[in-house]
């Protein structure tokens, strides 16, 4: 058994990732495409739903102090991916560090946890768009029959005549474009993504300096919920909020609040899928992580400042009032004259999950690009279109399975799926530096991530903990599912995955040329 944590070495990942002509990926991302890549993959609904939960729950005004405390967090695992995408530039993102790191088995659980991620992420993030182009449509007095736009597996009454889901077609559409997309090009999918990041940030800025005249300073006094707050209660008299526990007021809401908007960061990760394809990846790889990052992180701090400011933290936690409809009730009450934002905002919500569906069906394909070609997935998994050099099939088959799921299974099936996926990738990046540094402190790394050396490994261990935390923050039925899938995934490793690993038959073989390239600049600042 002692052979399932066989590491992959580094000459030979190196090699894949100098590697070029027939089988290759095509480098065609610049700096500026793998920053836009990450923003696509941060901004998403998040921004316009879990500021207003984040208030309303636990930080009140503060949330814009919790926006800080989460983007530390992802900041630890951030500098971490940025470490490792450098020095390591190929596809496969925490798949490949943990291989050459800790091992196939280990790689093979991350691989398999990236799933729930990016594929899983896709199919429900699919299923949203669906929700609100219905509420684009009906701005204009249209609407999608209900049969059309549900699974089959869901009901409900409609103008008081009980309707059947037949199919989601928005969803099933909105992923079959996407991934005909991605088949097309990488290029030209960047380019795509661009554009949207600049319509939904656009909004989003317009909100920001709209809403700043709109900002009642009473609003934000006192800016931390007091310990001794009034519940909040609905029409009907009854309690639908209080604030007695330690993370519900005061220093403890902030790190309430920021456990609610961590999941609103998820994304930048998938940038790390493409360094493969990233012209400079020493350089471009580390700027798209980290400034993703702080782009994000800026107007996430101002959003919420505006937000808060323009609305009381307390009416928020109405559900009437708070939720998905947060933004769209704080322009409809407090902007007046400015109603026409409020579907500008659902336009760049749209344009939100467009991205974010993009870049993660490009991150899954990656990933599966990865394994496939170390075994550990079929072979088609890793064939590249003769003429657009992009993983066509692995597109294909992820259209096929997510399209599936987006079509035909409600969307809250995979519920927090896909932050247990994440968080776990965040969890093994982060140990996966601190094993790097100590098992192979000569190699060259163009970016190094701060107070990470193997005696004083703050930043990896920070990664890993504040992660770890929010791992067992998740509800007792997400964890259940995700060791059912991880058990599921156990199994399909020791039927297949075992069996075809390269590693494992001996396939893996390092040239003596690719050993010395692999040191050719040494580390000298480590030793």
């Amino acid at each position: 058994m002692a052979n399932i944590f066989a590491k992959k070495p580094l000459a030979i990942l190196l090699g894949e990732a100098n590697s070029s002509g027939e089988g290759a990926l095509k480098r065609t991302l610049g700096a500026a495409n793998l920053v836009a890549l990450g923003v696509g993959a941060i901004i998403g609904a998040g921004l316009f739903v879990r500021t207003a939960a984040a208030a309303a729950q636990a930080a009140g005004p503060g949330v814009t102090l919790a926006f800080i405390v989460a983007a530390i967090g992802c900041a630890f695992a951030g500098l971490c991916y940025a470490e490792f995408a450098a020095m390591i530039p190929i596809a496969g993102s925490a798949y490949t560090y943990a291989y050459t790191t800790m091992g196939e088995f280990v790689a093979w659980v991350i691989g398999w946890a990236l799933i729930m991620e990016y594929a899983l992420g896709a199919a429900t993030v699919s299923i949203a768009w669906s929700e609100y182009l219905n509420k684009l449509l009906q701005v204009f007095g249209m609407s999608i029959p209900y049969e059309w736009c549900h699974s089959p597996f869901e009901s409900a009454a409609v103008n008081g005549v009980m309707q059947h889901g037949f199919v989601n077609l928005p969803a099933l559409f909105i992923i079959i474009v996407l991934s005909l997309l991605l088949i097309k090009g990488t290029q030209e999918s960047a380019t795509f993504n661009a554009i949207i990041v600049v319509v939904k940030v656009a909004i989003v800025l317009i909100f920001i300096a709209v809403g700043w005249q709109f900002i009642n300073p009473a609003n934000h006094t006192p800016y931390l919920i007091p310990e001794n707050a009034e519940p909040v209660r609905n029409a009907a008299g009854a309690v639908v909020r209080e604030y007695s526990a330690w993370n519900k007021h005061g220093w403890g809401g902030i790190l309430g609040g920021a456990a609610i908007v961590f999941f609103a960061f998820i994304g930048f990760d998938a940038v790390s899928t493409a360094a493969q394809e990233a012209k400079n990846p020493k350089r471009d790889m580390p700027i798209g992580i980290l400034g993703s990052l702080a782009v994000c992180t800026v107007l996430y701090i101002l959003f919420g400042h505006v937000l808060t400011g323009v609305a009381s933290w307390r009416e928020f936690a109405d559900p009437a009032k708070g939720g998905e409809a947060s933004v769209t009730y704080a322009i409809k009450e407090h902007m007046p004259g400015f109603e026409w934002l409020s579907t500008a905002v659902t336009v760049a919500i749209l344009a939100g999950f467009s991205s974010v569906i993009l870049v993660m069906l490009m991150g899954q394909s990656r990933v599966f690009f990865s394994m496939a070609n170390d075994g550990l997935m079929p072979k088609a998994f890793s064939e590249l279109h003769p003429k657009f050099h992009t993983p066509y099939k692995s597109n294909l088959v992820l259209l096929v399975f997510v399209g599936a799921f987006a079509g035909f299974v409600p969307g809250s099936l995979a519920g927090d799926l896909t932050s247990f996926g994440t968080l776990l990738a965040f969890v093994l990046v982060s140990i996966g530096v601190w094993l790097m540094r100590r098992s192979d402190p000569a190699q060259f790394r163009p970016f190094r991530s701060p107070l990470s050396s193997p005696a004083f490994p703050l930043v990896p261990f920070m990664g890993a903990a504040i992660c770890l935390l929010m791992i067992a923050a998740l509800d007792a039925n997400t964890l259940k599912l995700a060791v059912g899938w991880m058990v599921l995934g156990f199994i399909v490793y020791f039927i297949y995955g075992k069996k075809n690993s390269k590693l494992q038959q001996g396939i893996v073989v390092v040239p003596t040329e690719l050993e010395e390239q692999a040191f050719i600049e040494p580390d000298v600042h480590n030793r």
